[in-house]
């Protein structure tokens, strides 16, 4: 059985669906025992709360320098013994020794299919933005493993989203939650725990 953590900013809807998998079977050999975020009144930790899983606000407000906040992230992380650490929505720059510490233990979500729309600025609605405006006629979702560069590492799944002609950043944002990232992101702790990959 590993042991997870889960690391959002936001609403945490990536967040149910991994334990809607994990209550359906979809995810097995694994235990989400953390929650973490970077805001105190992300709802996200409310999911966690209402699953009897600990939720844990790490805020860089209540540090004086961000090498602090680093610090604390790391510290409490490290204090879960964790296997994987899966960001699903996680809207913070991950500290490079962060990075070098849980290397290969580290999943995320990313809205798009890399290396199509990814790197810096490419977050949440962004994302969906630019592949309106470039016009492409289909989209997705990829989960890969993170590596000190953004949205560079090894790419673990991706799923194809159709891109509709009346499409808004808001519609296509939903349609690639609701058909890319729900599926492939439970898809890969489960294949992660399981030894699949």
């Amino acid at each position: 059985m590993i042991r997870v953590g889960v690391m959002v900013s936001g609403g945490g809807t990536n967040l149910q669906a991994i334990l809607d998998a994990v209550d359906a079977g979809k995810i097995t050999n694994a235990s989400i025992e953390v929650v973490i975020s970077n805001k105190k009144d992300a709802y996200a930790l409310e999911r966690a709360k209402n699953h009897g899983i600990e939720a844990v606000a790490v805020s860089p407000k209540d540090y004086e320098t961000r090498e602090a906040f680093n610090q604390a992230l790391i510290e409490v992380t490290d204090s879960y013994n964790l296997d994987l650490i899966v960001l699903a929505g996680f809207l913070v720059v991950l500290p490079k020794e962060f990075v070098k510490k849980y290397e290969g233990k580290i999943i995320n979500i990313h809205p798009s299919l890399i290396p199509s729309f990814c790197g810096d600025g490419f977050y949440g609605l962004h994302v969906h933005e630019a592949a309106l405006a470039r016009g492409v006629k289909v989209t997705g979702a990829t989960v890969h493993f993170v590596d000190e560069g953004t949205d560079t590492g090894p790419i673990i799944y991706q799923k194809a989203v159709e891109v509709l002609p009346d499409d808004t950043p808001e519609t296509l944002q939903k349609r690639v939650m609701e058909q890319a990232e729900w599926k492939i992101l439970p898809e890969a702790i489960h294949a992660i725990a399981n030894n699949l990959l």
